[in-house]
C-alpha cells in the first residue's frame, strides 16, 4: 500500500517537473513528457482504487 502511494507520489512530482520546465523554457517535448506522466499516475491510481475495492469485496463475501 505504501509503495503505490509513493509511487503515485512520484509519478505526480515528476509530471508537475516537467511541466514546469515546459513553462521555463518552452519546449514542447516537456509538456508531452509531463501528459505521458500524467496518464500514467491516473492508469496506476484506478489500478490501486480497483485492488482497494476488490479487498473490500473479498471481505463481503
Amino acid at each position: 500500500m505504501a509503495l503505490a502511494r509513493l509511487l503515485i507520489g512520484l509519478l505526480l512530482v515528476a509530471a508537475v517537473l516537467c511541466f514546469a520546465l515546459f513553462i521555463a523554457t518552452g519546449q514542447r517535448r516537456w509538456r508531452q513528457r509531463g501528459i505521458v506522466i500524467v496518464k500514467w499516475t491516473v492508469i496506476a491510481a484506478l489500478g490501486f482504487f480497483a485492488v482497494l475495492i476488490l479487498e473490500r469485496l473479498a471481505i463481503l463475501l
